[in-house]
């Protein structure tokens, strides 16, 4: 679209060089405790993209509502052409009970495109289809790890199909860039199939702010608008990033107490003994050595096991 033009959201008209802050009604709790959604809405009076900061779509996650909070906060989101559409928190209603499903058990981002009559995951993912998605042109949607499971700073996004998108995780810069395929549902898909390139950065774990982690995102998101013609030059990253076109995770053989050797980040190799699972009464541990080597992206903290569980994300580099 040509931003010249007026933007079009919530039933109002923002011209180019306003900032606006407009909240989207969503539903209301049984209570009639009206449940909307703040949408910040930064324009350049120049033309330019549509960038998506999307936050908190698991309500549980609040790496990602921290970082654009800190962005807000900092006055670092005045783009110096195009827009930049800030959600801090898009599931409220998560956020509101530190869950990452809405109230009727489902995930947000398993939903998309959605439905108007559908059920209310699928509700607020279609007002977002029907408001945010034909506006942009990229985003980043940023994530933490689920449960206990810490993931070490990184972007996902598949890679070497789309040279742009590429370019975006390139710019991004973060420690990890992963291949991920499309999950079917995702808010990445949807915007996949309408020809808009989104990039997903996680870091952390859930309800537990990752200062390190946050700090990464914000460089991270002004070098993508500095990539995208949005805003000024930005510092490069503190170190080299890490591709990995494939990962895997390690999982647990055995029963009981786990303790891990090792740490995010750290490089494993194939035989290393990166940790062990331990009976509870003290009459059996069990050492664990890695069959591959590669990064830990991600660790379960979890201290009790089940055969099965996942304990170490490991990135296997390119």
């Amino acid at each position: 679209m040509p931003l010249l033009d007026p933007i079009y959201l919530n039933d109002l008209t923002i011209l180019p060089g306003e900032r606006v802050l407009t909240r989207l009604v969503i539903s209301r709790l049984p209570s009639g405790t009206l449940i909307d959604v703040p949408v910040h809405v930064l324009r350049s009076a120049v033309p330019g993209p549509v960038l998506l900061l999307m936050g908190g779509m698991h309500g549980d996650e609040v790496n990602g509502i921290e970082t654009i909070r800190r962005m807000l906060r900092r006055d670092l989101l005045r783009p110096t052409c195009g827009t930049i559409i800030a959600i801090p928190i898009f599931n409220i209603y998560g956020f509101l009970n530190f869950s990452r499903e809405v109230p009727d058990g489902k995930d947000v981002n398993r939903s998309f495109p959605g439905s108007p009559r559908g059920s209310l995951a699928s509700r607020v993912a279609h007002r977002f289809m029907r408001e945010i998605m034909p506006l942009i042109d990229y985003g980043i949607d940023f994530h933490t790890g689920g449960a206990a499971r810490a993931n070490h700073p990184q972007v996902r996004c598949e890679l070497e199909v789309d040279p742009k998108t590429d370019a975006l995780a390139a710019a991004f810069g973060a420690p990890f860039t992963l291949h991920a395929a499309l999950r079917p549902g995702s808010l990445r898909e949807a915007a996949h199939r309408l020809g808009k390139r989104l990039i997903v950065y996680e870091t952390g774990e859930s309800l537990r702010i990752d200062d390190a982690g946050v700090e990464v995102a914000v460089a991270g998101t002004l070098r993508m608008l500095h990539h995208l013609g949005m805003g000024p030059a930005a510092p490069p990253p503190a170190q080299a990033g890490v591709v990995c076109r494939r990962h895997t995770w390690l999982r647990a053989r055995f029963a009981g107490l786990w303790r891990s050797l090792v740490q995010n980040g750290d490089f494993v190799q194939k035989g290393q003994v990166y940790g062990s699972v331990a009976d509870p009464y003290g009459e059996r541990t069990v050492r664990l050595e890695s069959p591959v080597s590669g990064y830990v992206v991600g660790i379960n903290y979890m201290p009790v096991v089940n055969q099965g569980d996942a304990l170490l994300h490991i990135g296997l580099p390119a």
